[in-house]
């Protein structure tokens, strides 16, 4: 082969691999040029410039030789809309029941979560279903139905909604915990975000699976943080402290869960036991608010 005056051969192949790494080089500004040699064709710089050509050229093949795994098919659970179907139900019923005062109480005082109640644990789970007016019924009505169908494929219905309600109320009981003295909630928008976390949690670990770049592994959790900035901070009357921490904690339930693989398999009666212990955990709260009320 006759040496090229003034330029050094960085690379010598095929045409379609001299196109790639002249693609890399120009996109740092490196001065190149390629050309056709018989079979072959040649990539060539400056001798100043071989080092950094060398450099930029080993760089992308050791990326674009990388083995990417491929993400794991998951087949939808049937009945997600049930699910959801259930949480509007519980969530009506409740608004109906504060609404006349059923039992002659005052289901918003006795349900809210309530800062230094740590004794009436029950406020972490009956603020859940508790809403201060119209609006604020509705935007959960609709936020909740949406991520819970979300969770529901990925979970089934049952397992998914007991574990957005469980990661809420334990949010809330923190909140009880830690929040300044006259501090009241109520509303389901904790558990609203426990599943957009719940999601994000699913979604975050199973990248980490995969062999991809840090800002594409981190995706579902940016995305996740980014709606509860959107939507879960606002007017002095928001819960932003529920909001964060029912984020949190579904964020922390999703990720061992997809960790643990759970679960394993799509069978009924695993979904339907746990809906039933999702909606019992919820009539016990309430049998305990009222009964301490009277």
């Amino acid at each position: 082969m006759d040496p090229i005056p003034a330029l050094t051969v960085v690379f010598r192949g095929s045409k379609q691999l001299c196109r790639e790494y002249s693609l890399v080089l120009e996109a740092k500004a490196i001065e190149h040029e390629a050309l056709e040699s018989g079979d072959f064709w040649l990539l060539t710089v400056p001798p100043a410039l071989v080092h950094r050509a060398y450099d930029e050229i080993s760089r992308y093949s050791a990326e674009r030789s990388v083995t990417r795994s491929r993400p794991i098919l998951i087949e939808p659970h049937p009945g997600a809309a049930i699910g959801a179907a259930g949480y509007g139900l519980i969530l009506l019923i409740t608004a109906y029941c504060t609404g006349i005062g059923l039992f002659g109480a005052d289901w918003l005082t006795i349900g809210a979560v309530k800062a230094g109640s740590a004794g009436e644990w029950w406020r972490a789970v009956t603020a859940l279903t508790l809403h201060v007016d119209q609006e604020h019924l509705l935007g959960n009505l609709m936020f909740g139905v949406f991520a819970g169908i979300g969770a529901g494929r990925l979970l089934g219905p049952g397992v998914a909604w007991a574990s957005i309600f469980g990661a809420a109320a334990l949010a809330n009981y923190v909140e009880i915990l830690i929040a300044p003295p006259a501090h009241r909630a109520v509303g389901a928008s904790t558990a609203v975000f426990a599943a957009l976390g719940l999601l994000a949690g699913l979604a975050w670990r199973r990248r980490l699976t995969l062999r991809e770049r840090r800002w594409h592994v981190s995706a579902p959790l940016i995305a996740g943080i980014c709606l509860l900035t959107l939507l879960g901070a606002g007017t002095a009357h928001v819960d932003v402290l529920g909001h964060a921490l029912g984020f949190l904690f579904g964020v922390a339930v999703g990720w061992l869960y997809a960790r643990a693989e759970i679960p394993r398999d799509h069978t009924a009666p695993v979904q339907i036991a746990a809906g039933i212990a999702a909606v019992s955990l919820i009539c016990v709260a309430w049998l305990l608010a009222l009964g301490h009320a009277t």
